[in-house]
């Protein structure tokens, strides 16, 4: 029977640590108790029968679904896709050794919303697809579909909203970036249609909270505000439309028609 002892002092100390946001500790106790971790011969891809396979299994789920939140307080994205692959494997294979986590439906709903910020659209959908159907019921996971889906339909005013109603500060890192994301296309599409809008528009447009947040916004984007209203710079399909004027388009045809009666010929 494999020794617990090491491993569980270590997630304790993992545990302490990452409860005082001890970043730095954080790391460097993971990294030791992972390779502890490769003492107890019951993990996969070994499943070695023992008295105490379940106790090792827990055990080792528990530490990577902490590796996981570790990964997003640090901001590294690699780390979190590395640790949830590893997972993965706990939530899949495993699963019929060992009893169900409280965790599992927030990490899944993290990793598929991390899909959907990085636009890997395709891995979302495959991933989503050998999810447990009582996990896909959960409200976590419910939720980041129906963002998805927001943002197929183009729905970007509840894409921005579900920032403010993010569940915890783990759904807001990956809800910031696509909040950003979103609200560029607003304001690229907003040039496009409108020569200009009022400040309070924009505002509620794009889901800035304050006339400042706007002030700055049009700022970095090179609109110029004054009297309350904002006045786009060029729109981009203008100067796209005059780009496209000032190819040769004739001389582009007559060549091709060219082209096809010198094939013509040869044939």
């Amino acid at each position: 029977m494999a020794d617990l002892g090491p491993a569980t002092a270590g997630f304790a100390q993992l545990q302490a640590a990452f409860s005082k946001g001890d970043l730095a500790a954080c790391k460097q106790l993971l990294s030791r108790l992972k390779l502890e971790l490769t003492k107890l011969p019951a993990l996969p891809p070994v499943y070695e029968p023992s008295p105490n396979a379940q106790q090792q299994l827990t055990l080792a789920r528990q530490v990577l679904e902490l590796a996981v939140f570790l990964s997003i307080k640090q901001g590294d994205e690699v780390a979190f896709e590395r640790n949830f692959a590893q997972l993965r494997v706990y939530y899949g294979d495993a699963r019929p050794l060992l009893p169900p986590s409280d965790q599992e439906a927030t990490l899944t709903a993290l990793n598929l919303l991390r899909l959907l910020v990085q636009n890997r659209i395709a891995e979302f959908h495959t991933e989503l697809e050998v999810v447990p159907p009582a996990v896909q019921a959960a409200g976590e996971v419910a939720q980041v579909v129906e963002l998805e889906q927001w943002l197929m339909e183009g729905a970007y005013n509840k894409v921005l909203d579900a920032r403010a109603r993010a569940a915890s500060d783990y759904y807001k890192h990956f809800l910031d970036q696509l909040s950003s994301t979103v609200r560029e296309e607003v304001a690229s599409c907003s040039e496009r249609a409108y020569n200009s809008l009022s400040v309070a528009d924009a505002a509620a447009m794009m889901m800035l909270g304050s006339e400042a947040e706007v002030v700055e916004f049009a700022a970095e984007h090179g609109w110029e505000v004054s009297n309350g209203r904002i006045t786009f710079k060029p729109a981009a399909d203008k100067d796209a439309a005059a780009a496209a004027a000032a190819l040769p388009s004739l001389d582009i045809i007559n060549h091709c028609l060219n082209y096809a009666r010198e094939v013509e010929r040869i044939v």
